[in-house]
């Protein structure tokens, strides 16, 4: 996974931490997060806000799809 595979992240982060809502997560820990991933294999300093928040964002989708499931 790249930095720009926000949907694909964004679904490994709530399996990894379900429960945990991702508005809740400053974004220093989220880059730390999702470098930690298993299949994250891109450049660590890659990342930025646009891309965090596109991340943070479909987090926030699938943990909403499990509050609500």
């Amino acid at each position: 996974m790249k930095w720009t595979s926000a949907e694909d992240i964004g679904i490994e982060l709530a399996e990894k931490f379900p429960g945990v809502d991702p508005l809740t997560i400053r974004f220093t820990d989220l880059r730390e997060r999702v470098i930690a991933l298993d299949g994250f294999d891109d450049d660590p300093k890659g990342s930025n806000e646009p891309k965090l928040e596109a991340i943070q964002m479909a987090w926030y989708e699938e943990y909403k799809e499990a509050q609500e499931g």
